[in-house]
């Protein structure tokens, strides 16, 4: 996976019950212990960055190694490309972004920027489609990256949707910290802003995530008008300031989300 800065889901775990698979859960802890900084681990590293034992670590990887979505030498245990199926799965039953990839590459051939699609989960924004010009970004992202939402245009947009208890609650569980020195750490300021992004229809970022980094973004709603995604342009801000993102990239950008919002 990419190496992204790390966030936290919101706490409410679900409560087991009839209808929860405690190894199922587990078997997804231990898929998620795997990462750009844990691409290969040991039984015992698998174990203890999911919590389990070594003995429940070890039958669900042997599991998954009989499915084929994990591979081993006989010391150490990673991922195979067949993971990328659950991924793909999300993807293949939202064929809004099929249609939506060529609205995107339109976009970025008129604007000469980088833009990307995303929705939100937890307290992140999950990167479902992204349409580069060049590299931009330190981060390395990616179909299925996560950010945080506090501090991203697209984060805003989409928090900027949700009602203002949602909103509140999720900001609380934010793991916000100062990533550049322009990053808003206040959580007043920063509902300032999302308020803002929700009256206004649009939000501008400007070097909050990385230093460098300049985006602004739009919502994309359904027909009914809810929220479902965001779609955004990203550049340096060196040579896009945030002036020229609002004076000569918001038009087309609100153009893009409007032709993307009309597929749903």
């Amino acid at each position: 996976m990419p190496s992204t800065p790390s966030s936290t889901e919101v706490p409410e775990a679900p409560r087991p019950g009839d209808g929860f698979v405690q190894s199922f859960a587990r078997g997804l802890q231990v898929i998620r212990s795997f990462s750009a900084s844990a691409p290969r681990q040991t039984l015992s590293e698998v174990a203890a960055a999911s919590g389990l034992t070594r003995a429940g670590a070890r039958r669900i990887l042997l599991t998954l190694q009989t499915l084929g979505y994990v591979e081993s030498d006989g010391r150490f245990f990673s991922l195979t490309a067949r993971i990328l199926d659950l991924g793909f799965a999300y993807l293949s039953s939202m064929p809004i972004w099929n249609r939506a990839e060529p609205v995107m590459e339109s976009l970025v051939a008129q604007v000469k920027e980088s833009c990307s699609a995303a929705v939100l989960e937890g307290t992140d924004v999950v990167y479902v489609m992204r349409v580069p010009t060049h590299k931009i970004m330190r981060i390395n992202v990616g179909i299925g990256s996560r950010l945080p939402a506090y501090c991203t245009s697209m984060g805003r947009v989409l928090l900027a949707a949700l009602p203002e208890d949602e909103l509140q609650r999720r900001l609380a569980a934010s793991p916000i910290a100062p990533l550049t020195r322009h990053t808003l750490t206040d959580p007043e300021a920063i509902a300032a802003r999302i308020a803002q992004a929700r009256r206004q229809g649009w939000c501008l970022v400007n070097q909050e995530l990385e230093e460098g980094l300049i985006s602004i973004a739009a919502p994309v709603r359904d027909r009914a008008g809810r929220v479902l995604a965001a779609l955004n342009i990203s550049g340096q801000a060196n040579r896009t300031s945030a002036k020229v993102m609002q004076d000569s990239l918001l038009p087309p950008l609100l153009d893009a989300a409007a032709r993307v919002s009309s597929l749903l």
